[in-house]
């Protein structure tokens, strides 16, 4: 065999006449096409681990009941461009008891009052930037913002996430180092109100639970909108870390 013919492709044998030519076999290279676009439709469907992204109601769900079992938490609100709500920035720790303390920023006539606060029993601190603390009841309170409300079993995060609707994974993402899931929802604006008072909307935003923890770790809350548009950023870390709140010496 010479070094011409391996490398030359064989010539057909004749086809005897009156018989019709064989049909040749599709190639392989033919379905290409149909497995990448197999393999795009698998990758758009998974998490940058390679595993499939769960559920958006399972991880609302599972996320709602973990967060029943909270005993403490630390929180923070803060707000880009001009939502429409009085509540500027806040931070602070709380207990599943409803104790908290930290501070909060709220907008009155287009000037910021910043109160820093301590909330035990029935009974509310507070003081500004300068003077000693005053009181006033928790009822008083909550018509500006209620903290405490963040832990309460059904209407806090907890009855937040179970009462959401049209939940969808989107992503898996880095929240504060570690991996969460990122859940496009729709949330009724009774719950909302909870977490950021004076909303008058339902919102369909986001939120992230931690992939191995399962508790939530941020929301974000687009409200208003044109001049009075903006969003409301509300991140919880340093779960169950022990907490100890007492009424300030007057």
């Amino acid at each position: 065999m010479s070094i011409r013919s391996l490398f030359s492709s064989p010539r057909p044998a004749p086809v005897p006449r009156g018989r019709p030519a064989p049909r040749r076999r599709a190639r392989g290279w033919t379905f290409a096409p149909l497995l990448v676009a197999l393999s795009l439709a698998t990758a758009c469907s998974s998490s940058p681990g390679g595993g499939a992204l769960p559920g958006g109601p399972e991880l609302m769900k599972k996320s709602a009941e973990t967060m029943r079992s909270v005993r403490t938490v630390a929180f923070t609100i803060a707000t880009e461009g001009r939502p429409p709500v009085p509540v500027r920035h806040a931070e602070g720790s709380l207990t599943s008891e409803g104790d908290a303390q930290g501070t909060i920023q709220v907008e009155v006539l287009g000037a910021l009052q910043e109160l820093a606060f301590v909330l035990t029993g029935d009974t509310v601190y507070f003081k500004g930037p300068t003077g000693g603390y005053q009181t006033m009841t928790r009822e008083q309170l909550s018509a500006i913002y209620d903290p405490s409300a963040i832990l309460d079993p059904a209407k806090g995060v907890p009855g937040l996430l179970a009462g959401a609707t049209g939940a969808k994974t989107e992503a898996e993402e880095k929240i504060g180092g570690a991996d969460a899931y990122r859940v496009a929802v729709h949330l009724p604006k009774q719950m909302v109100t909870t977490l950021v008072p004076g909303v008058n909307q339902e919102v369909d935003g986001q939120v992230w639970v931690d992939k191995a923890t399962s508790r939530l770790v941020k929301a974000s809350l687009p409200l208003g909108g044109e001049a009075n548009a903006g969003t409301v950023l509300v991140t919880l870390d340093d779960y169950d870390v022990p907490v100890t709140i007492t009424a300030p010496a007057k």
